[in-house]
């Protein structure tokens, strides 16, 4: 799968309450979380972003609770993938649960607010749009990308048992 879309960029230890603060946690409505998605990060985020865009982020992006809020509410806004350069392994695992996509890329960093990703789900490469620089992504095993290309890990149980 490839994906396409504008740069939001955030630094290092981006936490769970930076992505959906806990003022908002009394919802799980995907819809509801994602009005909230990254407001203590960039209070303006979810006018800037259209869907399809992407999240570049440091080291230990989803750092902090448990909550897989966090994921949801990102993948509700319609990001269509979390690029950083480390995962909080809390905040990956629900990531992969709940079936939105991450790359571990550390060279990705240099992607710039602004700029336009080219992303190669299966391949793992990351590249600016309209040049040559290309970044590599950690590629996860085939079941994993297909837990996260069937929406979840329920979606990806329910596609298998029938």
């Amino acid at each position: 799968m490839k994906l396409k879309g504008k740069v939001h960029k955030f630094g290092d230890n981006i936490n769970t309450d930076e992505i959906i603060p806990a003022r908002y946690l009394n919802t799980s409505v995907p819809s509801e979380l994602a009005q909230h998605c990254m407001e203590d990060a960039d209070a303006d985020f979810m006018k800037k972003m259209k869907p399809g865009d992407i999240i570049v982020g440091g080291k230990n992006f989803g750092c902090g609770s448990s909550r897989e809020h966090a994921p949801i509410a990102i993948k509700a806004a319609g990001i269509s993938c979390v690029i950083a350069e480390s995962f909080s392994r809390i905040f990956y695992r629900n990531a992969i649960n709940i079936g939105l996509l991450i790359f571990t890329s550390p060279a990705a960093k240099d992607l710039l607010k602004g700029d336009v990703a080219e992303v190669d789900t299966d391949k793992g490469e990351i590249r600016k749009a309209g040049s040559k620089k290309q970044y590599s992504a950690e590629i996860f095993p085939r079941f994993i990308q297909d837990i996260m290309k069937s929406g979840g890990l329920m979606a990806y149980a329910a596609k298998r048992r029938k």
